[in-house]
């Protein structure tokens, strides 16, 4: 059987932070095919902008990335995601307080778990992060809510390039 395009795509779950502006990060990364931001890791089924808001659903804001393999690895979105946030913030990102903007990655499979912890312990011990703990957990992809249509591209759609001004 001719292999598709579609059947070389894999998936990739990240949390850092507010998932507008690391959704931004990585459907600028070169090989990516999508992006989707939404909420996974809680014990909440549908849960809404709101109900993650408000801290109690255990979901992280999350951005799931389609990307073809051959264009760009797991290993260069691992890079992209240690590059986009501080790792060592619990639950938090800048003026972003709560366990729903904790660093997490969420593997889809078994490589993905492997790589994501070497790339953890190397950026450990990274001068870069010398003295300070990266606190980022690593734990299975579960369901994944699409968050509301409106955080879609949210930036994009409002003409901006970061969530910086």
């Amino acid at each position: 059987m001719e292999s598709t395009e579609s059947e070389q795509l894999e998936k990739a779950t990240f949390g850092a932070g507010c998932f507008w502006g690391i959704e931004v990060t990585f459907r600028n990364t070169p090989g990516v095919v999508d992006t989707t931001v939404g909420y996974m890791g809680g014990h909440t089924e549908n849960p809404s902008y709101q109900d993650v808001c408000s801290d109690r659903t255990g979901h992280a804001e999350v951005v799931q990335v389609t990307f073809n393999p051959n264009l760009v690895t797991y290993d260069q979105l691992l890079q992209v995601f240690w590059q986009a946030h501080d790792p060592t913030q619990f639950h938090r990102q800048g003026p972003d307080v709560g366990s729903q903007y904790r660093s997490v990655i969420f593997y889809h499979n078994e490589s993905q778990r492997l790589m994501a912890e070497t790339t953890k312990e190397n950026w450990q011990q990274s001068p870069e992060f010398s003295g300070r703990l990266i606190v980022t957990e690593i734990v299975p992809a579960d369901t994944f809510y699409r968050a509301e249509e409106y955080h879609q591209q949210y930036l994009i759609k409002r003409g901006m390039a970061t969530c910086r001004i």
